[in-house]
């Protein structure tokens, strides 16, 4: 009986320990965004770029699409037309 029990205190130790980690990470998040709103995190002004780049090639990848999709759009439309 003691090996089960040394191994249900292992599992539980292991279990406390994957649940504080993730405590932590949840933690350091928070601070980085309230950091972020009151803009004293680290490289500030570098983060700040990166995410206006970030931001704008989003919305250049949207506009793309965008654009693709009526390309496609008036291609089917011109198949149409050609084979009536």
């Amino acid at each position: 009986m003691k090996p089960h029990y040394l191994f249900i205190i292992v599992i539980a130790l292991l279990t406390l320990s994957a649940c504080e980690q993730k405590q932590t990470d949840t933690t350091a998040k928070v601070k980085d965004k309230v950091d972020d709103a009151l803009d004293r995190r680290p490289h500030e002004k570098a983060r700040d770029a990166i995410e206006d780049i970030t931001s704008a090639a989003k919305e250049a990848s949207e506009k793309a699409q965008g654009k693709v999709e009526e390309i496609t759009e008036e291609i089917k439309n011109q198949a149409k037309d050609a084979a009536k």
